[in-house]
């Protein structure tokens, strides 16, 4: 993808958001949260990058996208991107998704996601995140968690 990044690993886990926060010594804003549902209609896998302060709304994502959304469990994540919950990186999936970044994200002139573990993490720009991803800006929450 050209990206010049550096993964950095932790002994402790960075898999939610506050956990990668106080490891890297970030703001919880500037964490990547990739979240993986399922289309309640035609089970699709949809990703959403959201910031880490906020929690995503699920009525915003369905009109979006015209069906209601539903978990994924650990299994059908994997199967969708190649990878487990708590690792799931925002681009170089296993499958091509729909996905949609929170507009949030794009405030802070740095970002940190996952890196394919539970412990693992890259710094990026949101310009990055947008190029790499090929995901679609748009509100994702209604406000923070």
């Amino acid at each position: 993808m050209g990206l010049n990044v550096e993964v950095v690993e932790f002994g402790e886990s960075t898999r939610s958001a506050k956990d990668a926060a106080a490891a890297i010594g970030c703001e919880l804003g500037q964490i990547v949260k990739s979240l993986v549902f399922k289309t309640g209609k035609t089970e699709r896998p949809v990703l959403i990058l959201a910031s880490g302060v906020n929690r995503v709304s699920e009525a915003l994502i369905r009109d979006a996208l015209g069906e209601k959304l539903g978990k994924a469990d650990a299994e059908f994540v994997r199967q969708s991107t190649g990878f487990a919950i708590g690792g799931v990186p925002p681009f170089g999936l296993a499958n091509k998704l729909p996905i949609f970044i929170d507009e949030d994200l794009l405030k802070y002139s740095t970002l940190w996601a996952a890196a394919g573990t539970p412990n693992a993490v890259f710094e990026l720009t949101p310009h990055e995140l947008l190029e790499a991803s090929e995901g679609i800006v748009r509100k994702v929450s209604e406000g923070d968690a």
